[in-house]
């Protein structure tokens, strides 16, 4: 996943760290296309390697450090990853072999403890709580997993051991590459404190200019920001998240591996699309059809997936899980918009977009707030109107004035095939 990297702040305490109360391991696979890719390439390990598409047109799906030290990223044009990194040998995709990899290393997580919640394919949050009594510490354990994990598989991992989820997040991506961080209970304020604003989980880069204009450059700022001023600012949900983490305040449990429900959009267009407002206007028709039929089915989502397949068909997807489940089209379309923006793709040629909210539970269960600084019922209940009056007089009867009029160069008679 494309993400800004920090470095680790300087120890709080001194001494080994203390994993007392420190359950939540975060494991994060390090370079994983890449690294399941090396394993039928051992001659190339240790030397710049991209994984994506080869032709012209050709995207980055994922590269070794040695790569990224060039400035090589995900999603980036072939071509200019090349101009960074023109030493680099490029690998095709192999996405059954990751597949194959990502479910052998989820089963040595679930011979760990059954509290496993997969985020993506390479990435998953733990409670250790539960087997300590017969594989000692959470850091005893975390380094038990990322030595099975090499030994079996032969890619490495990072992990982060903190008392909640945010933390232990935070600290597997500042363990990497092969490393684990702990995060002690008693240091998670001060730990926190050291960091930029950037490094909260949900601020992404139009918040955190947000953050800056306010002059609240480290989280130590934010938190000593009076809440009110925070709600004023970026809205009563975003603005009270944020204060809570940072004060490391995050009681969201690891939930457990069920059977998997989701509910997605997509559109393959019939010819490459380079043009961002476009892409945009097809996330916006996606986000309200994926919204539509999770009320239909009485569902909230919480984790928001965007899939991005290029003009060479390499396909990436990148995901966000929010604080709250949401069934808001306008909640769903601002974070896969964020996601897809993130990207930095320019004029990327791209075959197919898709939304998916995964994490569903049933709307009775989940707590009735928007993401955004709206009225408590506001968006939710316009939604449902609009449901009504397509019940009524048919899908499409009411649309954002954004899908109104569209003259489309790709789609002169474009039929909604989802």
């Amino acid at each position: 996943m494309s993400r800004r990297q920090f470095r680790a702040p300087a120890a709080v305490s001194p001494g080994p760290p203390d994993d007392t109360g420190c359950s939540i391991l975060h494991v994060d696979m390090d370079a994983f296309f890449a690294s399941v890719s090396l394993l039928d390439h051992p001659e190339l390990v240790g030397t710049p390697v991209i994984v994506g598409g080869t032709s012209t047109r050709g995207v980055v799906l994922s590269a070794t450090y040695e790569a990224r030290a060039s400035g090589v990223t995900s999603a980036m044009p072939m071509s200019r990853a090349l101009r960074l990194c023109p030493t680099a040998t490029v690998l095709p995709p192999e996405h059954e072999k990751y597949a194959a990899v990502s479910k052998a290393v989820l089963a040595t997580f679930t011979s760990i403890t059954p509290l496993v919640e997969p985020l993506s394919i390479d990435e998953a949050f733990l409670d250790v709580a539960g087997a300590r009594r017969l594989l000692g510490p959470p850091s005893r354990i975390a380094e038990l997993i990322r030595a099975r994990v090499a030994d079996e598989q032969g890619v490495t991992c990072s992990i982060g051991v903190a008392p909640t989820k945010f933390v232990a997040k935070l600290a597997s991506g500042l363990a990497k590459p092969d490393g684990m961080l702990v995060v002690p209970a008693a240091d998670v304020v001060a730990f926190l404190h050291q960091l930029p604003v950037g490094a909260l989980w949900g601020v992404g880069e139009k918040t955190e200019e947000a953050l800056q204009r306010l002059g609240l450059r480290t989280v130590a700022d934010l938190a000593h920001t009076p809440v009110t001023t925070l709600r004023r600012a970026l809205g009563d949900a975003t603005g009270t998240h944020l204060h809570d983490l940072a004060w490391g305040r995050d009681p969201r449990r690891v939930e457990p591996l069920r059977e998997e429900k989701s509910i997605g959009a997509d559109e393959t267009f019939p010819y490459d699309v380079d043009d961002p407002a476009y892409i945009r206007r097809e996330l916006l028709r996606l986000s309200d059809k994926v919204a539509g039929r999770l009320r239909k089915a009485g569902l909230s989502g919480r984790t928001v997936t965007l899939k991005v397949r290029f003009a060479d068909f390499t396909t990436i997807t990148r995901a966000r899980t929010l604080a709250e489940p949401t069934d808001v089209s306008r909640d769903i379309f601002a974070t896969v918009v964020g996601l897809y923006e993130a990207l930095g793709l320019q004029r990327a040629r791209i075959r197919l977009v898709g939304v998916r909210m995964s994490s569903v539970i049933e709307t009775a269960r989940a707590p009735i707030q928007g993401l955004l600084d709206e009225p408590e019922h506001g968006w939710r209940d316009a939604d449902r109107a609009v449901d009504r009056a397509e019940a009524r007089f048919g899908r499409g009867s009411v649309t954002s004035a954004a899908l109104l009029t569209r003259r489309d160069p790709y789609f002169p008679q474009r039929s909604d095939r989802n």
